[in-house]
């Protein structure tokens, strides 16, 4: 397999990215309108939320670099060389240009390996116990040393994930962004390989074990996911993190797997399930999910208030407008102002909770709504021409707001 990087996840990288483009540019856009009360709440925010973030980062991945260069062992060409021959064949295949440090961790049974960064700085950390799993092939470990390449060489730097960081967290989008990740670093433990074959015991082990990797019938593998294609099967697979071991197995031994379809219908339930990351990720998603409904919070909701009472003063407007021109009929014809508005034929209450109080001191109109009130004021020009209307708005609304119907 000669592309290392998984198709589905370029095209999630590119979608995440302009997702997360579009939704920074709309919360600019929506403070923007708020003026600088607005913009010093997301600043505010801003500031909190990356602090709380950065001192976590920095407790948590100081606290477990301090674990590693006191409990692990490092893997040096004087420590280990059969393991850091390994890694530099590893990092040669898929031209790395600088070698992380590696480690070999107690595992405990727990068969696993990962990489982290910590300012600037990358590990690749074996547990034991994959180690100790491989043993009777000697560049069996190479998979799991590749996939963590993978993950160093595809790891986003902190603008970018920033940038991507709001898009990952939509349903659908954010898990299958991992899992397409995921695939993308087993296609580096290929690259690092001896054969398709080597690379998919390899991973047979994360569900075989240490001891029947070796013999599993990797067929069987392929039989298995044709029964793997039911509602709940399909619904828990789209909200994990990772591949299926069975699916990732068949990826790295075919070029091209016939995998089972997923129920449709999971589809419709997966959309409501938001992605909240995994491992320390997840934590920090959550802080920053709950610091930007925060922000949308405290724009949006003063925002739909407002476009609802501008809505509903409009409504209020136009439905007093044949009260205002009765009024100025009633003048015209009269030559004096009705002291109520019974006497001018016109009805106190109107449709929608208006109601209308006439000051017959200027023929003054008041038209009170349930989100406020609107005052009309008559003005009549010196030629003689018909009765104008002057209005002023109410709860914070302008009458330009109001269009026409405030004339």
């Amino acid at each position: 397999m000669s592309e290392t990087i998984f198709p589905r996840d370029k095209t999630l990288t590119a979608l995440s990215l302009t997702i997360g483009i579009l939704f920074w540019l709309g919360v600019v856009w929506a403070v923007s309108r708020n003026g600088t009360v607005a913009w010093a709440m997301m600043v505010g925010i801003v500031v909190v939320a990356l602090g709380v973030g950065s001192i976590l980062y920095l407790f948590v991945q100081s606290a477990a670099i301090a674990y590693l260069r006191g409990n692990a062992t490092e893997v040096t060409e004087g420590q280990l060389p059969n393991l850091y021959k390994q890694l530099a064949t590893c990092c040669d295949v898929l031209s790395v240009p600088h070698r992380p440090t590696m480690y070999i961790r107690n595992g405990n049974g727990v068969l696993n390996a990962f990489a982290t960064r910590f300012l600037g700085h990358k590990y690749v950390i074996l547990l034991s116990s994959i180690v100790d799993a491989m043993g009777g092939s000697p560049n069996g470990v190479r998979f799991y040393i590749g996939h963590e390449l993978g993950h160093v060489l595809r790891h986003d730097n902190p603008l970018v994930m920033l940038v991507r960081w709001p898009a990952l967290r939509l349903p659908l989008l954010g898990a299958a962004f991992s899992r397409a990740r995921e695939t993308t670093c087993d296609r580096h433990g290929l690259a690092c390989s001896e054969s398709p074959e080597m690379a998919a015991r390899s991973l047979a082990a994360l569900s075989a074990g240490a001891m029947h990797w070796s013999d599993v019938s990797l067929d069987g593998y392929r039989r298995q996911m044709i029964a793997a294609k039911g509602f709940w099967d399909s619904f828990h697979e789209l909200l994990s993190s990772y591949p299926w071991t069975a699916k990732r197995i068949l990826r790295v031994l075919d070029e091209a797997p016939d995998m089972p379809r997923r129920n449709p219908f999971a589809y419709l339930m997966a959309a409501f399930v938001p992605y909240a990351g995994q491992g320390i990720g997840a934590a920090v998603g959550l802080i920053m999910y709950i610091y930007v409904v925060g922000i949308l919070a405290a724009i949006a909701i003063p925002q739909y208030h407002m476009y609802v009472t501008r809505a509903m003063l409009a409504q209020a407007a136009a439905e007093s407008q044949p009260a205002r021109q009765q009024l100025a009929q009633y003048y015209l014809s009269e030559g004096a102002v009705p002291q109520t508005l019974k006497v001018a034929g016109i009805a106190r209450h109107l449709p929608n909770g208006v109601e209308l109080a006439l000051n017959p001191h200027g023929m003054v109109l008041t038209v009170r709504a349930p989100s406020g009130a609107l005052i009309f004021t008559p003005r009549r020009p010196g030629n003689g021409g018909p009765i104008m209307w002057t209005c002023t708005g109410g709860a914070g609304v302008t009458p330009q707001e109001l269009g026409p119907t405030c004339h």
